[in-house]
Order: structure tokens, then sequence, then C-alpha cells
């Protein structure tokens, strides 16, 4: 989050344009539309359309502002917004066009709790990092990203490439910390499983 004014003065500008101040809306805008862009074409994925997203979210947030009672971060309650906008169109998107999801690559344990891949399966990742070009691996690791299932997609994009805490990142999908902490785990390993799996065709004669 940083860059952005104290958390006070985002809800002072709110109160403000909830008010009817037009500056003071036009200054929220100013102040987080590009992150609002950054965080739509993340969850939306290469064929999205972040500008919709984003202009459907302000204009949800000018709605709203009226009964936005500051419960919350003025930041928290507008990326939800952002949040929701962007996975209404990828909804919308998906049920379109249904993509193969990497639901099947999550972790499995054997009757004794022990990690059921052996340990050269469990290093195929890292063999794959080592192998593939930075350019390609990136290229890779985003198609596996766009193909996670949304409850691990978008925990993971908030915590981890966005970088806003787990706190907030909880508050704002109304989730228990530590189902975000959990999720996003998850999300990690499918995707280094996804990588995993694109080291064992590589190798394929």
């Amino acid at each position: 989050m940083e860059g952005l004014a104290p958390a006070e003065d985002d809800e002072r500008l709110a109160a403000s344009a909830a008010a009817g101040d037009a500056s003071a809306f036009d200054t929220l805008i100013r102040r987080y539309q590009a992150r609002a862009y950054g965080l739509a074409h993340r969850l939306l994925g290469p064929a999205g359309e972040p500008e919709d997203a984003v202009q459907e979210a302000f204009l949800q947030v000018l709605r709203g502002l009226p009964g936005f009672q500051a419960k919350s971060r003025f930041s928290t309650w507008f990326f939800r917004v952002v949040t929701n906008a962007a996975l209404m169109q990828r909804r919308s998107r998906t049920r379109r066009q249904a993509a193969e999801s990497l639901e099947s690559l999550q972790p499995t344990f054997d009757e004794t709790g022990m990690h059921a891949r052996t340990p050269a399966e469990l290093s195929a990742p890292l063999q794959v990092e080592e192998h593939l070009d930075r350019q390609v691996l990136a290229r890779k690791a985003a198609a596996g990203l766009d193909r996670l299932p949304d409850a691990y997609r978008t925990p993971f994009i908030l915590r981890d490439l966005e970088e806003l805490p787990t706190a907030e990142v909880a508050a704002l999908l109304d989730l228990e910390p530590a189902t975000v902490r959990q999720r996003v785990h998850r999300a990690r390993l499918m995707i280094r499983e996804y990588l995993a799996t694109l080291g064992v065709e590589k190798q394929k004669p």
C-alpha cells in the first residue's frame, strides 16, 4: 500500500464525497485508480477487460458511499468492490469458456500423514525453474495462475501479488485469517505442481 495517504484521510474524503463533494470523490479516484486497474487485471487474467470492471467498481463505490460507515478501512471496502466486480466478469466469462482447473494438482497425503509424492516428484518444480528461461517460466506461471479455482486464486493474488496483509485479505473476502493462509499455501502448491507437470512433459522423448 506504499504511496497511499493515511487511512483517516481516506475516511475524511469518503465522508465528504458521500455528502456530495465531487472533488473529494475525484481525489479518491485518482488515488486508487492505478491500483484498482492492476488488481482487476490480475484477477481477470489475460482475456479479461479490466477497464470495464474498474468502471463498474467506481460506479458502485459512488452509489455506495452514503452507506459507507467506516466500520472498516476505506481501502478494504474499496478493494472489496473492485474484487467483486472483477470476479463477476470472470465468472461470466468462464461460464462461456471453461478451462481445465488446477484443483486436481492439490497435494495428497498417505494414511500416515506423509506427502504421497516421492522426493523426486517434489523436487520437479525446482528442476523446471532451473532449466526454463525466466520469461518462459513467468508466462507458464501466469497460465497456471489463470487456471486456479477462484477460491484459491483470489486470496493468492491479493496476498502474494498485491502484497496485502493477511488480516486485510481476510476482511476483504470475509474469511478467517487462517483460511486465507491455508488457501494461499495451497495455491502456491498447485502452481508448483503445474510447473512440475511441464517439467515431466519436457523430459518425454
